[in-house]
């Protein structure tokens, strides 16, 4: 089984072509490089895989959901890391655990459990309300959510 099946995947913004007819797969636990000139589309393919940006035609298929058809079961089977992070760098690690989790529809005892998970694996448990994020509280948050 393929982890990511991409086909004939386009994007355009009004007359512009960012992403022009991607093909291409990736086997399960291959480790994919995705490399290009700065403008090549890299990033709006990633958020079209995503499920962040709907394509213009084509489709694909990460982890067997389609990102046309089921954008939401994509987002629920995959973690995302863009370069810039998207914590906020005045609320404590967590106050922005609790906003992302309600983004995704966390509440009550699951956002609970998702919390301690992430703390646990970002080596933050007990430094969640000591304070607001400073960059390496940042990165180790961002990449937990």
């Amino acid at each position: 089984m393929n982890a990511i099946e991409v086909n004939s995947l386009t994007k355009k913004f009004g007359d512009f072509v960012s992403v022009d007819s991607v093909s291409f797969t990736i086997p399960q636990g291959e480790i994919f490089g995705f490399l290009g000139a700065n403008g090549a589309g890299k990033s709006t393919t990633i958020k079209m895989l995503c499920g962040m940006l709907t394509p213009t035609s084509g489709d694909a298929f990460v982890g067997g959901q389609s990102i046309v058809k089921d954008p939401e079961k994509v987002k629920l089977a995959i973690g995302y890391m863009s370069q810039k992070f998207s914590l906020y760098n005045d609320l404590t690690v967590e106050e922005n655990l609790n906003f992302f989790g309600g983004v995704y529809g966390l509440r009550g005892n699951q956002l609970a459990e998702r919390k301690k998970w992430a703390l646990g694996v970002s080596f933050l448990e007990g430094k969640e309300i000591s304070g607001k994020c400073w960059d390496s509280c940042v990165r180790k948050a961002a990449a937990s959510c």
